[in-house]
């Protein structure tokens, strides 16, 4: 049942069932500069995030910086090879080290060194060098240069981010007791790791702000019920009704049919049907029917009325074709037809009108992806 903010109604918990006659997340979760606030901590500070993709950092020190929510890391190349991320943070006095460094114009160094006071670290964030006026007190005539203590440099390393990957696409979780990153991807992680996505170079990225709750764009992804109305060109040569729509613990993957078969070579993978996977909290995997290359959306949450999307396109090189050129501009006029759904929606739930919406029963991805907001906040 709706719920109207008539003065005589008040809001429910998401129900555990699709079939509950109340099942959508209050409206005040969208709206509530508070919400949000709740959200960095329990949300982005907990749950697995997309950081990146490791083919845009191929050499050793190659590096990308990321930033969820008021948290900024370094992703790095080390030594080992291996793909690390730290907080952009010198332990000395708390400055930021590198500037933005898009993972689209990545940067590269021997070392990591803070220009404030050039504290440097290595490439596995352990602390290198100090200047000489850490090691002596020619300024304090309280304290002789003997009487300096040595840094200790255990304790005074880089702060380290936990990181995963599923291929090349790399994940990182704040906390300092994760969940296991497999809990958190299931299957998806399999799906995608049977794919040779790291053959695949990093094409085109497309940045849009768009003035709406990040939920609302994660909802409407979530589902197509609005597709035969508002996507007539995305739906061309798709059979809606044969689509599916598979709920998993913390991903949903939406199984689009093409009404016919698609040349296999148009394909990164071998089923005849285009899978779009979407991860909780905010990332997306976009497996297309029509294209031999996949995409990725981080919907990255600005404040509570505002969403950054970040689409990046892979395919065979970095140079695209005219058909991939093509299929690009498709995609670009899909996300802009959704910009102005989600927020035109975001303006009636601004009204403050409604208190809490009404699921549809083919809308069971979208519940769930409301059923984990809550579990969240409730957590």
């Amino acid at each position: 049942m709706t719920r109207w903010n008539d003065g005589t109604d008040r809001v429910e918990a998401v129900s555990p069932d699709i079939t509950d006659e109340t099942n959508a997340l209050p409206a005040e979760y969208f709206t509530d500069p508070n919400a949000y606030e709740m959200e960095k901590e329990k949300i982005f500070s907990r749950y697995w995030v997309y950081a990146g993709h490791a083919n845009c950092i191929p050499e050793t020190g190659d590096f990308f910086t990321r930033t969820v929510g008021d948290k900024q890391i370094i992703v790095l190349r080390d030594n080992e090879n291996d793909v690390r991320a730290f907080y952009n943070v010198c332990a000395h006095r708390g400055s930021k080290i590198v500037e933005d460094t898009p993972m689209t114009e990545p940067g590269s160094m021997s070392r990591i060194q803070c220009p404030y006071h050039l504290w440097t670290y290595d490439l596995d964030g352990d602390l290198s060098t100090t200047p000489k006026s850490f090691e002596e007190a020619s300024l304090n005539p309280d304290l002789a240069d003997e009487e300096v203590a040595k840094l200790d440099d255990d304790g005074n390393s880089l702060l380290e981010v936990s990181t995963d990957r599923i291929g090349p696409l790399v994940f990182v979780n704040f906390d300092t007791d994760p969940m296991p990153f497999e809990e958190q991807a299931g299957k998806m992680a399999t799906e995608l790791e049977s794919l040779p996505l790291g053959d695949y170079q990093h094409a085109a990225r497309f940045v849009s702000e768009v003035e709406c709750n990040w939920k609302t764009f994660g909802g409407n992804y979530s589902e197509c019920d609005h597709c035969q109305a508002n996507h007539q060109d995305w739906i061309e040569g798709i059979q809606l009704d044969e689509s599916e729509l598979e709920v998993n613990d913390y991903h949903w993957v939406l199984h689009y049919t093409h009404e016919e078969d698609v040349d296999d070579e148009l394909r990164i993978h071998d089923e005849h049907e285009a899978k779009f996977y979407y991860l909780w909290p905010n990332f997306t995997v976009n497996m297309y029917g029509t294209a031999d290359g996949y995409g990725t959306y981080i919907i990255d949450p600005i404040d509570e009325s505002r969403f950054q999307l970040i689409a990046d396109y892979f395919f065979e090189t970095s140079e695209m074709t005219r058909e991939e050129l093509e299929f690009v501009r498709t995609s670009r006029q899909l996300q802009e037809e959704d910009f102005e759904l989600v927020e035109r929606q975001y303006e009636g739930l601004k009204s403050g009108a409604l208190a809490q919406a009404q699921l549809g029963p083919n809308e069971h991805t979208l519940h769930k992806f409301h059923r984990l907001a809550q579990e969240a906040y409730n957590a």
